[in-house]
Order: C-alpha cells, then sequence, then structure tokens
C-alpha cells in the first residue's frame, strides 16, 4: 500500500503549483508584450528610415543615388539596405553581410541568419510609379533576441525559485496552521471508555475549526451521558434482580434442607413463583424498552376517542380509589389515531402513579383539550409537590421519587414512566411533568394524524 501524503504536503504542493502557473502566465505575458514592443520600435525606425531615403534620393541619377545612399546609411551602423530594379535584378547592396536570399512579400518580417537576427522592411522607392525599384531595409536585432533569450531564462529561474520557495513557506504555514487539528487528534486518540469526560478546546482555534471542535465536543458529551446512562442502568439492573433472586435461592435452600409437607411445598412454589412472575415481567418490560431505543415500536394506527378510553380506565381504577377515598374524574374529548393498547397502557402507568401519591381525601383528574393539529392530555393529582431538580430524572429508568425506595418490589420497578415516554414519542408526541401548588401534573401532547 502506498503511504499517504499528509495534509501539509498537499498544501504546500499546491501553493508551489498555483505559484508556478501564475508566475509563468506573467512571465509569458512579459515575454511577448517586450517582443511585441521591439517589433513595433523596429518598425517605427524602418519606416522613418523609409520615409527618410525616399526624400534624400528624389531626383537624383544613378551615380547620386549610390553617393547619397552610401551616406545615409553610414550613420547608423545596424543598418542595411539592398535595391533591386522592376526585374528582380539586384542593383545595390549596402553591406556583404546581406544574406543572399531575403523575403518577398511586402511589409515586416524577421528573418535569422547564422548568428544574426534581421527586421526586414520590403517596399517600393517610389510608390507612385509602377516601374519603381525594389527597396529591402535589413535592421541587426541580435542584441534585442539575446535579451528576451536571457528574460526567458530569468522568467524560468524565478519560476523554480518562486515555486521552491512557496513550497517551503507553504509546508511551513500548514504545518503551523494545522498544529490545532493535530492537538485534536492527540486528545481524541486518549478519548476511551474511562475517559469520556476529555474536551477539545475551543477557544484559540480557527473558526472552522472551532465549529469541528464544537460537534466533537457535543458528541462526547452525548456519548459520555449515554454511557453514563448504560452504567446506570446495568447497575440498576442487577440491583432489581439481585432482591428475587436471592430471596428464591434462600427460600428454596431452607426448603430443602428437611423433609416437608406436601402443603409447604406447595406453599414454597408459589411464592417462588410470585417472584418469577415479577422478574419476568420485569425482562419483559427492558425488552419493550429496548424496542422502544431502536426504533421497533411501531403502533398500529386506527381512531381513538380518548374520553373514552379514559373513562374505562377510571371505571378500572375506581375500587382502588374508593379504597383510599380518592376522586376521580375526566373533563374534554379528543379524537387521534393510535395505537389503542399502547396508549392504554401509558395512560394505565399515569394514572396508577397518580394514585399511589394521592393522599386520602384527595383528587386525580385527567383534562382532555383538542386543538390544532394535536390533543393534549393532562393526568394531574393533588398531594405532595415534587422538587424542580427532581422532575428531568422522573422519566428515567428504575427512578422512583420517593426515596424510601424498596429494593425488588414486585409492583414498582421504576420502568412505568419510562415505558410510558416511550409509547408517547413512538405517536409522535411528546410528555412532560410540571409540579406547583399542590398539584403535579402530566402533559402529554399527541398529532391528531391524517
Amino acid at each position: 500500500m502506498r503511504g499517504r501524503w499528509s495534509l501539509s504536503s498537499r498544501l504546500a504542493l499546491l501553493f508551489a503549483a498555483c505559484t508556478a502557473v501564475v508566475s509563468l502566465f506573467a512571465g509569458v505575458l512579459f515575454s511577448r508584450g517586450s517582443e511585441a514592443h521591439f517589433i513595433e520600435l523596429d518598425q517605427q525606425l524602418l519606416e522613418g528610415k523609409l520615409i527618410g531615403l525616399r526624400r534624400a534620393l528624389q531626383g537624383l541619377d544613378a551615380e547620386q543615388t549610390q553617393s547619397r545612399l552610401a551616406d545615409e546609411l553610414s550613420r547608423q551602423a545596424d543598418l542595411a539596405l539592398r535595391i533591386k530594379d522592376r526585374d528582380g535584378v539586384r542593383w545595390y547592396d549596402s553591406s556583404l553581410r546581406i544574406p543572399a536570399q531575403l523575403p518577398e512579400r511586402p511589409g515586416l518580417s524577421t528573418l535569422s541568419d547564422a548568428d544574426t537576427d534581421y527586421r526586414v522592411l520590403n517596399a517600393p522607392l517610389y510608390p507612385e510609379r509602377a516601374d519603381s525599384p525594389q527597396l529591402t531595409l535589413l535592421l541587426d536585432i541580435t542584441h534585442h533576441q539575446h535579451f528576451l533569450q536571457r528574460m526567458q531564462r530569468l522568467i524560468w529561474l524565478t519560476v523554480g525559485l518562486s515555486a521552491l520557495a512557496t513550497a517551503l513557506l507553504g509546508a511551513w504555514a500548514a504545518r503551523r496552521g494545522l498544529r490545532p487539528l493535530r492537538r485534536m487528534g492527540t486528545i481524541a486518540g486518549s478519548v476511551s471508555a474511562r475517559s469520556l469526560n476529555a474536551r477539545l478546546p475551543e477557544e484559540h482555534m480557527p473558526a472552522e475549526l472551532a465549529e469541528l471542535a464544537h460537534s466533537i465536543n457535543d458528541m462526547l458529551r452525548r456519548l459520555d451521558d449515554a454511557f453514563q446512562r448504560l452504567s446506570a442502568f446495568s447497575a440498576d439492573i442487577a440491583h432489581e434482580l439481585r432482591t428475587p433472586l436471592s430471596n428464591l435461592l434462600t427460600h428454596t435452600q431452607v426448603t430443602l434442607t428437611r423433609e416437608r409437607s406436601l402443603e409447604d411445598y406447595r406453599e414454597a412454589l408459589h411464592s417462588n413463583l410470585e417472584e418469577l412472575q415479577w422478574m419476568a415481567q420485569l425482562v419483559n418490560d427492558m425488552l419493550y424498552l429496548a424496542k422502544a431505543d431502536h426504533g421497533l415500536l411501531a403502533p398500529c394506527r386506527e381512531p381513538l376517542e380518548l374520553a373514552q378510553e379514559v373513562d374505562l380506565l377510571l371505571e378500572f381504577f375506581a375500587p382502588l380509589a374508593e379504597d383510599a377515598h380518592v376522586r376521580l374524574s375526566r373533563e374534554g374529548n379528543g379524537s387521534i389515531e393510535g395505537d389503542r393498547s399502547m396508549l392504554r397502557r401509558a395512560l394505565s402507568n399515569l394514572l396508577d402513579n397518580a394514585l399511589r401519591f394521592t393522599p386520602n381525601g384527595g383528587e386525580v383528574r385527567v383534562h382532555i383539550v383538542e386543538d390544532v393539529g394535536q390533543v393534549q392530555v393532562n393526568v394531574e393529582n393533588s398531594g405532595d409537590g415534587i422538587s424542580a431538580d427532581l422532575l428531568p430524572r422522573l422519566f428515567d429508568r428504575f427512578y422512583r421519587a420517593d426515596p424510601a425506595r424498596q429494593e425488588g418490589s414486585s409492583e414498582h420497578a421504576g420502568l412505568g414512566l419510562a415505558i410510558t415516554r416511550s409509547i408517547v414519542r413512538a405517536h409522535g408526541g411528546q410528555i412532560r411533568c410540571e409540579s406547583a401548588d399542590g398539584w403535579t401534573r402530566f402533559l402529554i401532547e399527541l398529532p391528531k394524524g391524517d
């Protein structure tokens, strides 16, 4: 497997490539601009010389023309001239070094001969005459070309040095800029199940990394909370099952210490059966909550009249309320689409919880309020309130607000409110608890459905 390039190396190469491209582009533009500038200057010089020659030779005979040409060309050593007659026969060369073959097309052109470069201008000596001799001016531009070649070499050298310098500076800047990321990696690598409380520093980081660190810290907080809940959950399961298992073992061992009558064995089995039934119910409740945690609760949707469902539950709890001298009442009505058995279980848990904490002579009331798009069901009971710091924990598993906790109680394992919340959420609703002015109130908000 090939080694992967580090992010610092990639950024350094990217910086170097960008610098090289920009430098090369700028150098090519400068080179082309310089070359065009030299061509323009050469053209102006040659055209100016052409105009001067035409004026100087106007009206001269052949002997005077050659003498005047020699005089004119002697003033500029890098300029040469060739004249041909109308038949193309060479009539005059100002220098022996003029190449034998010159461009024939009119206008300006460039010619290289041996180690010398020329700018060549072809034009008629007398433009107004059809039989005018053809004049060719040659300007030695070798020094121009040498300058352009040196400049091109300088451009390539500049491109290379710029790319190298940018790569080194880019690597240094990238490594320095990514230092917080490496620090984040070090801290993240040290996180384990025993150190979920570690957090990434957000204060002195760049904005982009600070946002990432904040997201990772939020994730660590969620994981820490979930892990703490799972640990507490496992401890609570062991705590709840320890007492009934101990009772079963002790009772069975005592029963087997000696021979007993059939009635004694039957009584022992009945006692063990009660403990086993409670443990089976506890396991079923735990499986129910596990399904809820994984989104496996799929309520059956059917039209329900909540007033009818609540009235049936109040009728069921009526004997218990009568024994405790607690008055039950229901107000309002509402229609939803939901799972009948699941909602009955949730409301039954709330009513059972309300009856247990309502003092003699108290009252349990159910209010149903139908609103646009949702139905609210409030189950409230009179009695001692619940402290505000305990309200957020009421729906935790195995949590009991009553400090007089009964271990292994077959009646109340502390899962009722957790199951109720799972059922409400499975229906797309929310549940919360309020406690003030001598009343404790559970508020359920359920969508009405289609």
